[in-house]
């Protein structure tokens, strides 16, 4: 069971001050919260592609490398690459540049994007949105099967015995399908062997197990061997000292972004009874202290399946200490507790 984090390097105003930091100061954040990661023993550490004022990092991938140089054994991903409005080759080539920084810990999470501001900001039709990622993500899957490509495209011009390096240490570079839940992405992760996130961030989680046995099946039915695949989920939260705590400090800045969105996207407000539902045992939001988010996690490995889980924190903007309290309590607190009980658990047989 792998335990780690993912970020969207948000830059949204301080809910108690007004305060914006710059870019620049929110990305150097970001690289000292994982390094922290990495010091606590966590697993994972991803960080989000996006292309708008509220969110600084626009290329994890040197994001991901400065990490990378100061890290040892924490793996660097992607959260997700927008591939549908990216060029492949590019993609492959630095994320093989963090993988040799690294000495072979890099990822890529590729998907579509829940948000589209990097098409017109590159040139792309949304109307194309589904054959673009198609597309693109069959230009990178051979890349990194291949040193030496010939391929041609609608959407990019052909490449003609042409070689893309640098080659990355891992033989293959790992490469995720990121899903927010649809049965056709989760059937294509199967189909191609890929290994899957799920973005699980509201209803209930519960609701994810049949599309996890659809990943399965469909795996299975390609010819693939489903005991070498992983399921992850990305997953609102945070830690802190005591539950009354993670709650007051972790609720302002949530409604405050919850509702941005839901202007731009015509969702309902977001209230504390939503909240309060949300961070159930059965609802998708992982906020307490260290026991409450490690029952949590483990129920959704029992119930769900996941065998990786990515704690998104902050959702907005939350001051540096929190975020970094949080990340250290999830490492040295929460890991250990998941980790042991799932263990335990499996070594049983895994009983209900």
């Amino acid at each position: 069971m792998e335990i780690g984090l993912t970020t969207f390097v948000e830059t949204t105003p301080d809910v108690n001050t007004g305060k914006v930091i710059s870019h620049a100061e929110r990305i150097r954040e970001v690289v000292e919260e994982i390094v922290l990661a990495d010091q606590v023993g966590l697993d994972v550490f991803g960080v989000g592609e996006h292309h708008r004022k509220d969110y600084a990092c626009s290329a994890p991938a040197v994001l991901l490398a400065a990490a990378a140089s100061q890290t040892k054994h924490i793996r660097l991903t992607s959260a997700v690459t927008v591939l549908s409005s990216d060029d492949p080759v590019r993609v492959f080539q630095e994320f093989s540049t963090v993988d040799a920084i690294s000495s072979g810990r890099a990822e890529i999470m590729a998907g579509r994007g829940s948000f589209i501001e990097s098409f017109p900001l590159f040139g792309y039709d949304l109307k194309d949105y589904d054959e673009l990622y198609e597309e693109k993500l069959d230009l990178l899957l051979q890349i990194r099967e291949k040193e030496v490509i010939n391929w041609s495209g609608k959407h990019r011009p052909d490449i003609v015995n042409r070689g893309v390096y640098p080659r990355p240490v891992q033989d293959p570079l790992p490469v995720w399908i990121a899903s927010g839940g649809t049965p056709q992405s989760v059937v294509r992760a199967g189909v191609l062997g890929l290994p899957l996130v799920l973005a699980i961030i509201g209803g209930s989680p519960l609701q994810f197990a049949n599309l996890v046995k659809l990943y399965y099946r469909a795996a299975e039915e390609a010819g693939h061997d489903i005991s070498k695949l992983t399921v992850a989920s990305h997953s609102h939260g945070f830690v802190a000292e005591s539950t009354d705590v993670a709650v007051e400090k972790f609720f302002p800045p949530t409604q405050r972004a919850m509702n941005v969105l839901g202007r731009e996207r015509g969702w309902g407000p977001y209230t504390r009874e939503t909240f309060d539902y949300a961070r159930s045992l059965e609802g998708a939001l992982y906020v307490g202290d260290a026991k409450t988010v490690a029952e949590k996690i483990i129920f959704l490995r029992k119930k769900v399946g996941i065998t990786r889980f990515m704690l998104h924190c902050p959702v907005g903007s939350m001051p540096h200490e929190d975020v970094m309290k949080a990340i250290e309590l999830l490492g040295k607190e929460v890991a250990p507790m998941v980790r042991e009980e799932i263990s335990r658990w499996e070594a049983a047989g895994k009983p209900e």
